[in-house]
């Protein structure tokens, strides 16, 4: 059986990924996931299956009250959940079924826990806060894991349609993109940006301040381990950010669309609707 180095686990990484797994996860992921590749033969599916059970173990902590042990045993449920990928690319034994568990998994896990969580605070203190509160995570994580892929949806059938209007198909012509160069902007605004880019790139970290897995940091691990009194603040500032994070991405595929227009066959449009 081949021996991998740290070296090799570092290169399944993403290019680029939230700065919470960068700083506080991959860390650890790595190097459970070089002791896993060396000494088990453990599958990315096992993996999964064994970051879900962790996950209902940290609503049913949530639901007894027991918070720290809740965010604990999330935190070792999200770092496990990187690992079954890292193994995956590493030795090539990634499957399709193994993507279907892994995201499947991951929308359990978080509406589990905000169920338990919810009901654990409720059963105490009697307050509805404690309900909208666990109500409203899991409906803002489904929505944006329902927004996502659409949205890339989107963007691929209007390239498609481009592809098709340049090879002649009979569509209407697409405008090529836009290039940056082609973008008004003021030019000290468009270099500072640039450089703040290019440096979070250059430590693999994605320019968006909130995204999922924030979210989910703050409202299962952070939260619950500076208190009761911090659930409902932190969960809500963290709720707020993530939905203007999410309008901001709305809005960005609305301007694509607009500059790139709509597929102009019947097909497409259907395509792109449905």
């Amino acid at each position: 059986m081949r021996t991998y180095s740290l070296q090799d686990v570092y290169a399944t990484r993403k290019r680029r990924d939230s700065w919470w797994t960068v700083y506080f996860v991959d860390p650890v992921a790595c190097r459970a996931a070089l002791l896993v590749a060396n000494r088990t033969r453990i599958t990315p599916n096992a993996l999964t299956v064994f970051s879900l059970v962790l996950g209902m173990v940290s609503a049913v902590c949530f639901a007894m009250n027991r918070l720290p042990a809740g965010a604990t045993m999330f935190y070792l449920s999200f770092m496990i959940d990187c690992v079954d990928g890292k193994i995956a690319r590493l030795k090539g034994t990634g499957t399709p079924f193994g993507l279907w568990l892994d995201y499947v998994g991951d929308r359990v896990r978080v509406v589990c826990c905000a169920a338990g969580l919810a009901y654990g605070q409720f059963a105490i203190t009697g307050e509805l806060a404690y309900i909208l509160l666990g109500a409203a995570v899991a409906v803002l994580d489904l929505f944006r894991y329902v927004n996502a892929p659409q949205m890339k949806r989107v963007r691929e059938v209007i390239r498609e349609a481009q592809l098709e209007a340049q090879m002649g198909t009979g569509l209407d012509p697409v405008p090529p993109p836009v290039t940056e160069r082609a973008v008004p902007a003021a030019p000290k605004q468009r270099s500072f940006f640039r450089r703040l880019n290019r440096l979070l790139a250059r430590h693999r970290v994605r320019s968006h301040v909130i995204s999922g897995i924030e979210f989910h940091a703050a409202v299962f691990v952070i939260a619950p381990l500076v208190g009761v009194a911090a659930l409902i603040p932190v969960s809500s500032v963290a709720s707020v950010l993530l939905l203007v994070n999410e309008i901001f991405l709305v809005h960005r595929l609305w301007v694509f669309t607009r500059k790139h227009g709509v597929p102009s066959s019947q097909e497409s449009r259907e395509h792109v609707l449905v």
